[in-house]
C-alpha cells in the first residue's frame, strides 16, 4: 500500500512539474501571433476604451494584481509544504494530504478572485463592449486548447 501511496504522490508531483514546465514554455516560445489575445489584451486593444474606463480597469487591475500575488505566494509555499512532507515519510501521509488540500483549497481561492475580478472589469464596460466581453470570456472557459 505504501508503495503505490508513494507513486502517488511523486505522480502528482511529476504531474505539477510537467504543467508548469509546458505552460512556462508555452508562454516564452509560442508565436504570440498564433494565439489568441488574452483576456488583458482583448480588453484594452479590442474593446476602444475611454480614457475614464481606461483608468476604472487600471485601478481594478492594479488591485487584483495584489491579490493574485499574495495568492501565487500561498501556492508556492503549499508546494514547498507538499515536497517537505514528501521529503520526510516519502509515502501519502497525512502531512502530504494535508499540503495538497491547502494548495487545492488556495488554488480554488485565487480562480473565486479571478471570477470576481472578471465580473469587476465587465462592470466598467458599455453593453456594446460588455456583450463582445461576454463572447471571449465564454470562448475562453470552453477552449479545449486546439
Amino acid at each position: 500500500m505504501a508503495l503505490i501511496s508513494r507513486a502517488l504522490v511523486v505522480t502528482v508531483v511529476m504531474s505539477m512539474a510537467a504543467a508548469g514546465l509546458g505552460t512556462w514554455i508555452g508562454a516564452r516560445y509560442v508565436d504570440r501571433d498564433q494565439r489568441k489575445p488574452t483576456l488583458h489584451e482583448f480588453v484594452h486593444d479590442k474593446l476602444d476604451l475611454t480614457a475614464p474606463q481606461e483608468a476604472q480597469l487600471e485601478d481594478l487591475e492594479q488591485e487584483f494584481a495584489v491579490r493574485r500575488r499574495a495568492r501565487e505566494a500561498e501556492l508556492r509555499a503549499a508546494n514547498a509544504e507538499l515536497a517537505a512532507a514528501i521529503q520526510a515519510r516519502h509515502e501519502n501521509s497525512p502531512e502530504v494530504q494535508a499540503a495538497v488540500e491547502r494548495f487545492h483549497h488556495t488554488m480554488g481561492e485565487l480562480q473565486k478572485e479571478t471570477i470576481l475580478h472578471v465580473l469587476d472589469m465587465r462592470k466598467v464596460l458599455t453593453p456594446q463592449q460588455a456583450a463582445k466581453y461576454d463572447r471571449r470570456i465564454a470562448e475562453a472557459l470552453t477552449e479545449d486548447g486546439r
